[in-house]
């Protein structure tokens, strides 16, 4: 769907331009815009690695570990269908320590391993599990404690203060993350209200 709704505006663009006579207009924006692109990733490239590089070094010398401990009893109570000692949990603690100090990079891997194994807990391999929506949600709104990135592309742009944006993202963040937390639990609790799904049987009328 996401890409359709791109499609179509797309077109409307080339169409409304076309009918205006200004299809060179359109051209030479989507070539100067893909010029600004490169020209981002460049300049973002060594921040990234920087802080990469420090959070690694945040990482070997337990930083991450110690978050991690401190989000267990968060983790268990945003997840408690999901085991203590299941492998799942420590991949979810892994990525919500990488949203905390704004690495998305890092974030992604252990977040898609969650899934997969929140996805082999799940007894309806056709619909997402409680669990998993909670994992999204938080994922989509996580607190942030550093923007990393952001931070990085304000200073690509040469911003006189690129870290004033600590204090307003993490707000920004917390406000989310709870909304999203709220949202998980009030659809929690309806899911546990709705009546089991009736498994089909082959044979229905036959009995043991």
């Amino acid at each position: 769907m996401i890409n359709l709704i791109w499609l179509l505006m797309i077109l409307t663009g080339f169409a409304f331009a076309a009918v205006n006579g200004k299809i060179e207009v359109v051209t030479q924006a989507a070539f100067d815009g893909a010029a600004t692109g490169v020209t981002v990733c460049f300049g973002l490239i060594s921040v990234l690695v920087f802080w990469m590089g420090m959070m690694k070094m945040a990482e070997d010398a337990g930083l991450l570990a110690r978050i991690a401990k401190l989000l267990g009893p968060v983790v268990g109570f945003l997840f408690p269908d999901v085991p203590k000692n299941h492998p799942a949990m420590g991949y979810i603690l892994s990525n919500m320590s990488a949203n905390l100090l704004g690495l998305g990079n890092a974030a992604t891997p252990m977040g898609i391993k969650a899934m997969q194994q929140l996805q082999e807990l799940n007894p309806d391999k056709e619909i997402a599990s409680p669990a998993m929506c909670t994992l999204l949600a938080l994922n989509t709104a996580s607190i942030t404690l550093i923007p990393t990135t952001l931070i990085a592309i304000r200073l690509n742009y040469h911003s006189a203060n690129a870290t004033e944006i600590v204090g307003t993202t993490l707000m920004a963040t917390i406000i989310a993350t709870l909304a999203a937390i709220m949202a998980d639990r009030w659809y929690r609790n309806r899911t546990l209200r709705r009546p089991p799904r009736i498994q089909k049987s082959g044979n229905p009328g036959m009995k043991g």
